[in-house]
């Protein structure tokens, strides 16, 4: 069990990170279609959203890697994630053919914001740059 607690938030922070690493670079190479697709959602300023998306995605997911400024990072992400979820997979609102796939794509947003939210309320445990300077629970 020590080695759970010793490890298993650095294993957790990068399985958290991956997806959010992987959008954000996904944005950058393919930025036109990332500002396509929020401005096909009718929000304004797409080209700033997608940048805001690249900031927070790669930015923050970097941050939950390396362990430093963790809780910030995570409740940034967290707030994101909920977000883009209401924002681009209301299933609510899409024709029945593409509901449940929504539906999972929204269920997903809010399972990945429920690990983040673990990271915010418990930090980032032993192995981050967050430990170094106030404990492991930093």
């Amino acid at each position: 069990m020590n080695a759970l607690n010793h490890y298993g938030p650095l294993v957790g922070r990068l399985m958290i990170a991956a997806i959010f690493v992987v959008s954000g670079f996904g944005k950058i190479t393919g930025f036109d279609g990332t500002v396509g697709y929020i401005a096909a959602k009718g929000l304004p300023l797409p080209q700033l959203a997608a940048i805001a998306a690249i900031v927070v995605e790669l930015g923050g997911g970097i941050l939950l890697i390396v362990g430093w400024k963790t809780r910030w990072a995570a409740a940034a992400m967290c707030i994101f994630t909920v977000v883009a979820g209401l924002i681009f997979h209301n299933f609510w609102a899409v024709p029945a053919d593409q509901a449940q796939n929504q539906m999972i794509h929204f269920m997903k947003n809010i399972c990945m914001a429920g690990g983040l939210l673990y990271v915010v309320v418990f930090g980032s445990g032993p192995l981050a740059v967050d430990a170094g300077a106030s404990g492991p629970r930093a």
